[in-house]
């Protein structure tokens, strides 16, 4: 039997550290694309710059829960 559920490629641990950095430091979305970057680059993916501000928008506008977080970072992060 083929199951059509999508792997989650982070851990809701490490998208509630995320979070965290994100809530408590008070980025602009901007600076929240670019931890964006250096998190996604240190698990071995990549992302646009581009792709990094609309997710970051997007994450923002969800006042950074986790399933949009989870949603977001899987769909710009790109494998290196």
């Amino acid at each position: 039997m083929r199951q059509d559920k999508a792997v989650e490629k982070f851990t809701v641990n490490e998208l509630a550290v995320l979070r965290k950095e994100l809530l408590e430091g008070g980025l602009d979305s901007w600076q929240a694309a670019e931890m964006f970057q250096v998190f996604l680059a240190g698990r071995g993916y990549g992302v646009s710059p581009n792709a990094a501000i609309e997710a970051a928008t997007r994450i923002e506008v969800s006042g950074c829960d986790l399933s949009v977080m989870q949603r977001e970072l899987d769909r710009v992060a790109l494998v290196q």
